[in-house]
């Protein structure tokens, strides 16, 4: 099968990789989808996410959607539309039984954490646990579908910061993530959101989306004390200080983007004298159950996707989806049949 692979910084091959075969408890999916995270673009540009470096080639993503093409059970047809739960759960550790993503020593697709690296999806085939699979609803589009894994990420961000029906909102960074957090907002009830970022790009995306403000980062400023909920998607220490200013009194920060690793100058003062909670996000349990939902009932989410490149033009879509004012969600094309 033909697969991309990155061998190491900016270093991204389309080749031949071995086809894999099912085992036991095992489905082979054909990939229609892959959409580029963060993750996926740090292992390009970078070589490395963070600690974890490509130390040998790493086929990369996890925001798949596609579909069977070998069940050995024969329980799903071939040619059903699927999409991914992309975690294999570690060890339970007791306080955290319902937890299971954060449980130490997972994997995830598309990752270089573990050794051997966990493949990922962009790739012509897949195999995976048959649990690990998710049936799509009747008139959900695959394209739509390979939002899932993000989308669920959005989720559990806003089910870590207590809901945000009849909150206000505000949403720091509108990229892809942040696009998809405001969308969930709005799904999910929040009586007003408003999203900031550096570019003019990503704003009028949430402008598109039906976010109730924008605000430019570096001209203008949240008002002090006026959201209930910040979710908090750049991941940048300035970012979550301006949260810290902006939300109310015993207000609550999701921290759903991921910071870098080391020491972090934070405005801690003033979080502790308005008595704010700011809330690690990691990844999610299982959200991606309630995202497929949403996708297949709220067609808005299309918006979020701006690009899609076929798989032979990957380097181009890394390239793309690095640009922040002219991209959000990237998706690739992977070798599709016929």
């Amino acid at each position: 099968m033909k697969a991309l692979v990155i061998h190491g910084k900016q270093d991204l091959r389309s080749q031949e990789w071995e086809t894999p075969q099912p085992r036991q408890g095992e489905v082979r999916v054909r990939i229609a989808w892959g959409g580029i995270c963060g993750s996926d673009l740090h292992y390009y540009h970078d070589g490395a996410n963070g600690a974890f470096v490509v130390r040998e080639p790493l086929i990369p993503g996890h925001e798949l959607s596609g579909t069977v093409d070998l069940d050995p059970t024969g329980e799903l047809a071939a040619g059903t539309p699927v999409t991914f739960h992309p975690a294999t759960f570690g060890e339970c550790r007791p306080g955290l039984e319902g937890q299971p993503h954060l449980w130490p020593n997972g994997g995830y697709l598309g990752s270089a954490s573990t050794t051997p690296h966990t493949q990922g999806g962009m790739s012509e085939y897949l195999v995976m646990k048959r649990e690990m699979i998710r049936l799509l609803p009747e008139g959900l589009p695959l394209r739509r579908a390979a939002l899932a894994e993000p989308l669920a990420v959005a989720l559990h961000g806003i089910n870590v910061a207590g809901g945000v029906e009849g909150k206000r909102v505000l949403i720091c960074g509108a990229g892809p993530i942040g696009l998809l957090v405001a969308a969930a907002a709005l799904a999910k009830g929040a009586r007003e959101v408003t999203a900031t970022d550096l570019h003019e790009g990503p704003l009028e995306r949430a402008r598109a989306l039906g976010v109730h403000h924008t605000l430019r980062v570096g001209e203008q400023t949240p008002e002090p004390e006026s959201f209930d909920v910040a979710l908090e998607c750049s991941g940048a220490p300035a970012s979550i200080d301006a949260a810290i200013r902006a939300v109310r009194r015993a207000g609550v920060i999701a921290q759903i983007g991921m910071m870098g690793a080391g020491p972090q100058p934070l405005e801690l003062a003033l979080l502790i004298s308005k008595e704010i909670q700011l809330r690690g996000c990691f990844r999610f349990n299982d959200e991606v159950d309630n995202a497929i939902a949403l996708l297949a009932s709220d067609a808005r989410f299309d918006q979020v996707i701006t690009h899609e490149l076929e798989a032979d033009d990957a380097v181009e879509a890394f390239t793309i989806a690095k640009d922040a004012q002219a991209s959000g969600k990237v998706l690739i094309r992977l070798w599709p049949q016929g």
